[in-house]
């Protein structure tokens, strides 16, 4: 029996993920005539149509739009395979493209790299930042290797490796009520009003339950799209805010003169490594996850 070779499924995912054969063959660095001929011998084994085209436009047949998810996987398999297989030799050495939300990027990066460059010299890191739903969707469809981010999110089945525990800290403006006490509870957080992240922000997933659960209520008109924007108003006095601990540090700057209060009994999320389930280099990034781990501030570290 006849079998699709690796180049024919590289074909049919780049005319899928960009539905023009012109572009799909500059991807694949060969002629269109060439890319043509690959999809139709790929057609041919498999018995089926995978596209309709004519000179406007190229669409998945029902065929196409129900394999290539297979077809993705067996791609991202055999990556796996060669790169495990290059792992065994020289672990943690090469390219590694690694996927960040940015409520983690800037406040785990700096020390956890430098960590990561001394430990592994031989490992290049090919760093994205990005929300949470668009980092999953590029893990699953190989585009990822490994995703750095709040494991309290929808992430498809992927494997995890805990690294830390992030709790949630309250800012208030200067001349805010709770300025000067040292902690409150969720509870005293009723009738306040409450600015939080945009829409696609796993934080905002988190905070917002919470903020609802006290009987405070989202300021409606406003939404950040950072932690900086988001500090920058309730420095501002237009409301209070949830904070990610680790944040703090960076955040928190004493010219802006906020309040940051513990909250009793905070709620946490938890920061941790994911990559596909079936990926055979689970070794490899829990030797990563060790390493990140060492750079992270003592006081948030899982054991």
């Amino acid at each position: 029996m006849n079998v699709p070779t690796v180049r024919q499924l590289e074909c049919f995912v780049a005319v899928s993920d960009t539905l023009n054969f012109r572009v799909a063959a500059e991807r694949c660095f060969i002629t269109q005539p060439a890319l043509s001929a690959q999809v139709q011998q790929l057609e041919q084994t498999l018995g089926t149509r995978l596209f309709e085209r004519d000179r406007r436009s190229v669409l998945p047949t029902d065929a196409g739009a129900g394999l290539i998810d297979s077809a993705r996987r067996i791609l991202n398999d055999l990556n796996d395979l060669t790169q495990a297989a290059h792992a065994f030799a020289s672990p943690l050495a090469g390219t590694l493209r690694l996927g960040v939300i940015p409520t983690v990027a800037p406040y785990v990066l700096p020390g956890a790299m430098a960590e990561v460059a001394a430990r592994h010299p031989d490992l290049r890191l090919l760093l994205r930042e990005g929300q949470t739903d668009d980092l999953v969707e590029g893990l699953h469809d190989g585009k990822l290797d490994l995703l750095l981010l709040a494991l309290e999110a929808d992430l498809n089945g992927a494997t995890t490796m805990e690294l830390s525990k992030d709790r949630f800290v309250l800012a208030v403006p200067p001349d805010h009520r709770f300025k000067q006490r040292r902690r409150v509870r969720l509870s005293d957080l009723a009738g306040e009003q409450v600015l939080l992240l945009e829409d696609g922000h796993c934080l905002r997933t988190q905070a917002l339950p919470l903020c609802t659960t006290a009987g405070a209520s989202e300021v409606g008109d406003f939404r950040a799209s950072s932690l900086t924007t988001l500090v920058q108003m309730v420095a501002a006095g237009v409301g209070v805010t949830l904070l990610p601990e680790m944040s703090i540090a960076t955040e928190a700057q004493p010219a802006r003169d906020l309040g940051i209060i513990a909250i009793a009994n905070a709620p946490s999320r938890t920061i941790g490594l994911a990559w596909r389930a079936t990926s055979m280099r689970s070794r490899e990034f829990r030797m990563l996850g060790e390493t990140i781990r060492r750079g992270l501030p003592a006081s948030g570290r899982a054991g």
